[in-house]
C-alpha cells in the first residue's frame, strides 16, 4: 500500500488531490451521519443555532472553501505536505457545501424532502470527477495522433458534451468529457423526455420520437433510478418529507 501511495499519488504530484478526494468523501459520510443523529434527536447531536437563526452547515463549509483555496494558492509553489493539507481543507469544505447544494439551488431548505437528493447527486458527481483526475485521465482531450489539431478536437468534445447534456444524459455527458467516445454516442442517442432537447425538437406529446423516449425511459432507466435512490438513502438517509415546492402549487 506504502509503495503505491508513493508510485502512485506522491511521485505523480497528485498528493494534494488525492488528500482532496479522501477528505471529501470522508466529510460527506461524516456530515451525513451527524445530520441523521440529529433527525432522530440522538444523544446531543442537535442543529447549530444563534438564538433562533438555524446555522446551515454550508456555512461552514464556505469558510473552509475559502481557508483551504487562500492557504492552497500561498503554498502550492511550497512543500507538497502543505499543499496537501490545503486541500484537504478545501476537500471538506466542499463536502458541507455539495451537501447543501439543493438549498443553494432552490433557495430554501429542502433538505430532506425530494428536491434535497440533489444534493447527493453533486456529492456523488463530484467525487466521481476527482477518481478520474486521480487516476490520470483529462477532460475534453484525447491523443488521436497528429491528424488532428488538439484545438478542433477539444472543441468538437465541447460541442458533444453539450449537446449530451442538453439531451439530458448528465452521467454520460460528465463522465464522456474525460472518455470522449461516450459523448458521440450520448449526443446520437435520442434525448431523454424532459430534457431541453426534447422541448426543442420533439414535436407535441404525440411525436413518435417522444413516445420512443418516454417507453425507454420506463424501460430502461426507471429501474435504474430506483436502484441509484435506494443506494442514496442507504448513504444518506430517507428524503420523505412533503415536497414544499408542490405544496405551493397547491395552494
Amino acid at each position: 500500500m506504502s509503495n503505491w501511495l508513493q508510485q502512485s499519488i506522491v511521485d505523480t504530484g497528485r498528493l494534494p488531490l488525492f488528500c482532496y478526494f479522501v477528505a471529501l468523501i470522508v466529510a460527506f459520510v461524516a456530515t451525513r451521519i451527524n445530520v441523521r443523529l440529529i433527525r432522530a434527536k440522538v444523544g446531543w447531536f442537535r442543529n447549530v443555532s444563534v438564538g433562533e437563526m438555524h446555522i446551515h452547515h454550508v456555512v461552514f463549509g464556505v469558510v473552509l472553501m475559502l481557508i483551504g483555496g487562500v492557504a492552497g494558492f500561498v503554498l502550492s509553489a511550497g512543500s507538497q505536505i502543505g499543499y496537501a493539507a490545503a486541500a484537504s481543507v478545501f476537500g471538506v469544505g466542499s463536502a458541507l457545501v455539495l451537501d447543501e447544494f439543493a438549498l443553494i439551488l432552490h433557495l430554501h431548505d429542502v433538505y430532506w424532502e425530494e428536491e434535497g437528493r440533489t444534493s447527493v447527486d453533486a456529492v456523488f458527481i463530484a467525487v466521481a470527477v476527482t477518481a478520474l483526475l486521480l487516476i490520470g485521465l483529462r477532460p475534453l482531450t484525447w491523443d488521436y495522433g497528429p491528424l488532428v489539431d488538439p484545438a478542433v478536437l477539444i472543441v468538437g468534445n465541447l460541442v458533444l458534451a453539450v449537446v449530451t447534456l442538453l439531451k439530458g444524459k448528465i452521467w454520460t455527458g460528465l463522465v464522456g468529457l474525460f472518455v470522449p467516445v461516450l459523448l458521440l454516442v450520448g449526443a446520437l442517442r435520442l434525448a431523454r423526455p424532459g430534457s431541453p432537447w426534447a422541448h426543442w425538437f420533439f414535436d407535441g406529446g404525440s411525436s413518435r420520437k417522444l413516445v420512443k423516449a418516454l417507453r425507454r425511459e420506463e424501460r430502461w432507466r426507471r429501474p435504474v433510478i430506483k436502484v441509484k435512490i435506494a443506494f442514496q438513502e442507504f448513504v444518506s438517509g430517507r428524503h420523505d418529507l412533503p415536497s414544499t415546492r408542490r405544496t405551493r402549487r397547491h395552494t
